[in-house]
């Protein structure tokens, strides 16, 4: 098997995360933006190429509004050199429509995607999905992403319930999920990562029930 051709895709690293009305609660933010740093940090040392994604939702809305400065990146990110990343503005939960991205990939000669950043329940889920029809596989890292709590009338789950529940969802079908230590292993051994599969998931799901 070939080795993976990777791209790091940093999902909405935004301070609408940090100081706006979306705070992340599980991992803890300030530890998962120092995973996105570390994953950024590898893949620049591997020449795997950076996308920094930001969410805009226009200059009406209450969030992610880019005339308000949470629209800006986290300060530790802000702070870098950005001048070899590929900047991308999306204005739907995936990062694939109507940004050219999938495109730019291709033209990369990119097929594997590693998704780090925010929401696991929102723009990192809808993203890994999306990867599947525009024929690239996916990656997320556990650590260098994060959840919010939340509420509304079918249920009430708690951040941390949020992503794990997500990131084992995500890793029986839709993306292979590690850590941002073992990614980082992976992409200087040139190894892709494992991935769970559906049926295996059911089963040690069910087995774990008896």
């Amino acid at each position: 098997m070939s080795a993976p051709r990777r791209a790091l895709i940093v999902v909405d690293p935004q301070q609408e995360y940090f100081t706006g009305l979306l705070p992340i609660q599980y991992p803890p933010r300030e530890e998962s933006v120092q995973r996105i740093a570390a994953a950024i940090d590898a893949a620049e040392r591997a020449g795997v190429p950076v996308v920094m994604v930001q969410h805009s939702a226009g200059e009406e809305a209450p969030v992610f509004n880019p005339a308000q400065p949470q629209f800006r990146l986290h300060p530790s990110l802000e702070e870098r050199d950005s001048t070899g990343w590929k900047s991308v503005v999306k204005q739907y939960s995936s990062v694939f429509p109507g940004t050219g991205l999938a495109e730019w990939l291709r033209g990369k000669g990119i097929d594997t995607i590693t998704l780090v950043g925010y929401m696991t329940n929102n723009c990192i889920l809808a993203s890994a999905a999306d990867a599947e029809p525009h024929q690239f596989t996916a990656e997320v890292l556990s650590d260098a992403t994060g959840a919010i709590d939340l509420g509304n009338e079918a249920g009430l789950a708690d951040a941390r319930t949020v992503h794990t529940t997500l990131l084992t969802l995500l890793n029986s079908n839709f993306a292979a999920v590690a850590s941002t230590d073992e990614w980082v292993r992976a992409v200087e051994s040139g190894e892709a990562l494992g991935k769970g599969n559906l049926v295996e998931s059911a089963a040690a799901g069910a087995a774990a029930r008896v």
